[in-house]
């Protein structure tokens, strides 16, 4: 480990929130050297968060040029790539050698966490025995079905999922024991299948091991980032996250900013690579929602007067090298897929023209024309 503060090797300038947001596009790929394939991605990455399933989808693209929508699903399609609840309690791809050990070790705390919300709603341990005893049986021998489908199958079974929030906590519970994973499409629904039918058998990882693996994962392609970052993302306590860190500080470098240490690896990208760098991200994108403290890419947003709160960030955003400008937000009509943009921060014609491009890109994903609705 190189510490920059106390003249170690290769000292650099005082690290600035600009730098933060330039070494975490770069160390996200997002600028630089791409990925080769969706899988790549997902596994570098370790999680890619994905509630909004085609927006998830478009992120492992925004990686990997030239990648389609149907890439990226082949990838799931095959098992390669995995969709289940791990780390905080949300939805992630995850690669298929990496599913067990991420869920041995992050479960437990989201079991935890969920305690409270089971008590209001009367799930117990022999609720969700009678619950994975059905699924098991439904979904065995191959079969995959969609949660309306399991549903069906646990009121036969005589399990209670009336109201809104039952069958969901169910299925969550069952993803988190490792029962079930995501299964192939069903027409446009997605599905579920048996983790242990649709995975092949993956070497067990001590927890110390696991630790460290998370760890790399994430200071890698996150970093520079603290260990409060690492434990937001992770779902795990501040205490396994600095031992993480111990465990692999000899492969990072550690600078203080403001008082607080951020680990990371990569140089800093030469800035002909951000230069009028455009992405339209996803909601939920692991450049944005990786982080704990994003207020390294709020700089300009800030500067106008707008808060990242604003609701212009609450779908998908804008980013110009490195910094939030706006959001944007898409609806589908017979003809072609619309964008709609709305810029909080003034840019170049030179950099609405990237965006330009990067609304084409988006359509090569999808498959379809795009229409920019406005940029105000």
């Amino acid at each position: 480990m190189v510490d920059r503060d106390q003249g170690g090797v290769s000292p650099v300038a005082k690290l600035r929130p600009r730098d933060i947001a330039l070494r975490r596009l770069a160390n996200q790929h997002l600028i630089g050297l791409p990925f080769a394939t969706p899988v790549e991605v997902v596994r570098r990455l370790g999680a890619v968060q994905s509630q909004d399933y085609s927006g998830g989808k478009w992120g492992i693209a925004q990686r990997t040029p030239g990648a389609t929508d149907a890439d990226v699903e082949q990838a799931l399609t095959s098992g390669a790539i995995v969709r289940t609840h791990v780390l905080r309690p949300t939805w992630h791809f995850v690669a298929a050698e990496d599913i067990r050990w991420m869920l041995e070790l992050t479960a437990p705390r989201v079991r935890t966490a969920m305690a409270s919300y089971d008590r209001k709603l009367g799930l117990d341990d022999k609720v969700y025995a009678r619950s994975a005893e059905a699924i098991t049986g439904a979904l065995a021998g191959g079969k995959q079905l969609t949660r309306t489908m399991l549903g069906e199958v646990l009121r036969r079974a005589r399990v209670d999922i009336s109201g809104p929030q039952r069958l969901g906590h169910l299925m969550m519970r069952a993803e988190l024991d490792g029962l079930v994973c995501s299964g192939v499409l069903l027409g446009k629904k997605t599905t579920y299948a048996l983790l242990e039918e649709r995975l092949p058998a993956a070497p067990a990882m001590a927890r110390e091991e696991a630790l460290e693996e998370l760890a790399r994962r994430y200071f890698t392609t996150r970093g520079p980032a603290t260990v409060h970052d690492f434990a937001w993302w992770s779902g795990l306590t501040v205490a396994d996250a600095k031992r993480a860190v111990q465990l692999v500080e000899a492969e990072l470098e550690q600078h203080s900013v403001d008082g607080r240490p951020y680990w990371f690896t990569g140089e800093a990208p030469p800035l002909r690579d951000v230069t009028n760098a455009v992405h339209l991200l996803p909601n939920y994108d692991e450049y944005f929602i990786g982080l704990k403290d994003r207020s390294a890419i709020g700089e300009l947003v800030r500067a106008s007067g707008v808060e990242i709160l604003d609701d212009t960030f609450t779908a998908h955003i804008v980013v110009v090298n490195g910094q939030l400008v706006g959001g944007w937000k898409r609806s589908m009509n017979p003809r072609a897929v619309a964008l709609r943009l709305r810029l909080v921060v003034r840019i170049t014609g030179r950099q609405m023209r990237a965006i330009e491009a990067q609304a084409g890109r988006y359509g090569e994903f999808l498959g379809v024309p795009v229409e920019i609705d406005g940029a105000a």
